[in-house]
Order: structure tokens, then C-alpha cells, then sequence
């Protein structure tokens, strides 16, 4: 059902491309509607409004009585059936040998009453904004850490380690195994990082989970006398951290890691300890164009890349017919982002797909989307047979999608170019 005033927007779109030469059937079928339905709209020269909403309609033949609809809800608000859902107290009623109507009547009649809510203890869900995002165009800018389990010698005991990472180049910048989880140990084990880079007092974020040790008292009085910004994760969301995440599964998918459990303390420091060797020293990290984390840390990295790209160079010119293409990328990798914003969440975007919100449109932009659809009847009418692409895509979102829904919230055009452009 097409409401008063979309219909007199479409009235009126629909004149504005007859005056500018287009086929009232046209420009009728752009939005979903047949002459007949204009025809309908306008009859005496007038738009007439919808009237099957003002219709008196006579009620239906199988509708509970007064009388029936009461007993129900008496017996929903009895002692022995006050905390149950309807499709509890419809069988034990028929146990009873009592019929008064059916499960979905019970709930239509309680709904009715405003007696339908919901009763169980279990909270809402609570929607959480996400975490902040930081940039990092330096070493020492953004720093994420976090603590993972290590195995013990004995089922249900494990070592801990502790964990730091620096997001621009990849490189741990501190580890320590522990037997416990403190924010004491932590709180050390960061202004021994802090020292060793010597970045203090310098703007740093430091990020991690909503753990006891990244939240403790002690760790929050370290990083403010450190100058660190703290930053965390929203709740049980493991991919608001994903530098250390990733870097645990790349330190326990080495092949040295044992396959049981380390039998002391000291063996799992020595794993740690050459494996943060071998990662900032040795490996060729994917992410920041296959240099190691030490070279990219100390601005060494250029240099490599600049060699790497004059080979390239030199080989394509010596046999140019073996490369179709540019050669490959060797420019310094950029910035690395944490948690970076996006215009729209995925859940939006799936909201968009279920419900067609993009029909969140102003007047303005409706008639944008009109003139091109103005635009594609003169040059059909000039023999253009083709319109552009653009053309076709902008009219059928802008008029097409406006009238197939009849839900107009008023919600701001930002919302309607922000789905279209994460869409596209």
C-alpha cells in the first residue's frame, strides 16, 4: 500500500518526465506501476488518497467473544499458569481436557492485552561500538600485546607468555614467560619494552583485551607514568587484536614446538627466545614486503626493496617479452591501521539486503535520479539505443527501489550514499 504523499511524489516525478518528452507508460513502468494505476491516482484531475484503510470491514464469523477472549486470559494470569508461554498452557490444557482456543489465539489475545513480553532473565543483546582505530606510520606508534598458555608439565598447569608486538614493523619488542598471570609482571615487562626502544613519554598506544592483567590497577599506573595511551578490545571479540593473535599462531605452528608440553620454565624460554630470534631477525614477513621486522624497525627496509625493484627493472629489460605486465610491487608497504573504521558494518549491510533501506531518499535526490532517467529517454529518443551503465543503475536505485517499499523513516540521505557506496 502506496501512502498519500509517495503518491503524489510519483505523481509528480512521473509529470516531470512527461513534460520533458518522455512516454507517460515509460515512465510509469520505471516505477512499477501501470497507466491504470495513474489513471486511479488521478481520476477527475485530483489525487485521491488510498481509501481501504477507511473501509469498515465486517468481523469474522469464527471471532472469539468477549466472554472467550476473557476466560483466556484468566487462565493465563491463574497460579498455575502465570510464568507460562502460551505453548506450555495449550497442552497441559488439553491434558485437562480443556479447549478454549488455539496456541497462536492465546498469543494474539495476550499480545492484545499487553500482557506479551518477554520473561526470562537472559539480558538483551548489547550492541558495542568498536575499538578506536590507530594509525601507525612510524616504529613506536601502536603496540599490541597480549598473554597466551603454553603448555606445562602437568595436565591443567600451563606456562604463560607474555607477549608484545609493534604493528608498523612486525617486531616483538618484548616477551617474558611467567608461571602466573599478573598485571604486576605486565606492567614490568612494558617499561622494560618502553626502555629498551626508548620511546618514553613519547605518544604510544599500547592495545590489548579485556583481560585482569591489561586492566589492572598497577598496569594502568605504569602506562600513565609512561605516557601510553591504553586501548582495548570489546569483549570476547578476539579480532579486535589481531597482531597478536596471528603472531601466537605463527610462534606455536613452528616446527620446534613440541607436541606434548615443555617440561620446565626454562624450556619454554628458550623456545620464546629463539623464536622472537628467528621472527625480527630471519623471517620475511608477508605484510611488509618480505623484509624482516628488525630491517622495516630501523628503516633498513627501503634500501632492500630499492635493490629488489632495480633487479626487476634490469631483468625485464633484458628479456621484456617474459613479462606481460608491470614487474612486481617492491614499494615500501605504508601505514598499518588497527582496528580501521568502516562506513558500514557487514550487519548493516546485510540489514540493507533483508529490509531495502535504500529507499531512504530525500525529494532532492529523487529527482536527481529522475533527471537521469530524463537523460536515458532523450537519448533513447536521439537513436542511442544503449544508455550508460551508470544511468540504468542510478534511476532503478533512486526510483525504482522508492516505491516498491512503502517504509519511509526519514532517516538522512548520508545513510542511503553510505549503503550504496559499501555496496558498490
Amino acid at each position: 500500500m502506496i501512502s498519500t504523499p509517495h503518491r503524489q511524489t510519483a505523481i509528480a516525478l512521473i509529470n516531470d518526465a512527461v513534460t520533458a518528452g518522455a512516454r507517460q507508460a515509460k515512465a510509469c513502468a520505471e516505477l512499477k506501476i501501470s497507466d491504470r494505476t495513474l489513471r486511479r491516482w488521478t481520476k477527475d484531475g485530483q489525487m485521491h488518497a488510498d481509501q481501504r484503510p477507511l473501509v469498515l470491514r465486517p468481523e469474522p464469523a469464527n471471532k472469539l467473544s468477549a466472554e472467550e477472549r476473557a476466560a483466556v486470559l484468566e487462565v493465563c494470569n491463574a497460579t498455575e499458569f502465570a510464568s507460562l508461554p502460551p505453548s506450555q498452557i495449550v497442552p497441559k490444557l488439553a491434558d485437562q481436557g480443556l479447549y478454549l482456543a488455539s496456541e497462536s489465539s492465546f498469543y494474539r489475545i495476550l499480545r492484545a492485552d499487553g500482557q506479551q513480553h518477554h520473561r526470562g532473565r537472559a539480558k538483551p543483546p548489547v550492541r558495542r561500538k568498536p575499538p578506536t582505530s590507530y594509525k601507525a606510520s612510524t616504529p613506536c606508534e601502536v603496540w599490541t600485546w597480549d598473554i597466551t598458555w603454553m603448555p606445562g608439565p602437568v595436565a591443567g598447569m600451563f606456562f604463560y607468555l607474555y607477549l608484545i608486538v609493534d604493528i608498523y614493523s612486525r617486531k616483538i619488542v618484548g616477551w617474558e614467560v611467567h608461571e602466573r598471570e599478573s598485571a604486576e609482571l605486565a606492567a614490568m615487562l612494558i617499561r622494560k619494552a618502553v626502555l629498551a626502544e626508548g620511546c618514553a613519554l613519547r605518544p604510544l598506544v599500547l592495545h590489548a583485551d579485556n583481560g585482569s592483567p591489561m586492566k589492572g590497577a598497577t598496569m594502568k599506573t605504569t602506562m600513565e607514568k609512561l605516557g601510553i595511551i591504553a586501548s582495548y578490545s570489546r569483549p570476547r571479540v578476539s579480532n579486535d587484536n589481531p597482531f597478536s593473535e596471528a603472531l601466537f599462531r605463527t610462534c606455536k605452528y613452528r616446527p620446534n614446538w613440541p607436541t606434548k608440553d615443555f617440561a620446565t620454565k626454562a624450556d619454554a624460554q628458550a623456545l620464546v627466545k629463539s623464536f622472537a630470534s628467528w621472527y625480527n631477525g630471519e623471517h620475511l614477513h608477508s605484510a611488509i614486503r618480505f623484509v624482516t621486522p628488525n630491517a622495516r624497525h630501523a628503516g633498513q627496509d627501503r634500501a632492500t626493496l630499492a635493490n629488489r625493484a632495480s633487479l626487476y627493472a634490469s631483468a625485464r629489460s633484458q628479456n621484456p617479452e617474459r613479462w606481460s605486465g608491470q614487474t612486481r610491487n617492491w614499494q615500501p608497504a605504508g601505514p598499518v591501521w588497527l582496528n580501521p573504521e568502516t562506513e558500514i558494518s557487514a550487519s548493516e549491510i546485510r540489514d540493507v539486503a533483508r529490509n531495502r533501506r535504500t529507499t531512504y531518499l530525500t525529494n532532492t535526490e529523487l529527482k536527481i535520479g529522475y533527471f537521469f532517467y530524463r537523460r536515458r529517454s532523450v537519448e533513447k529518443s536521439s537513436s542511442l539505443h544503449t544508455a550508460p551503465l551508470e544511468i540504468n543503475a542510478l534511476a532503478s536505485a533512486l526510483i525504482v527501489s522508492f516505491l516498491i517499499s512503502t517504509q519511509w523513516n526519514g532517516n538522512s540521505s548520508k545513510e542511503y550514499r553510505d549503503v550504496n557506496r559499501a555496496g558498490s
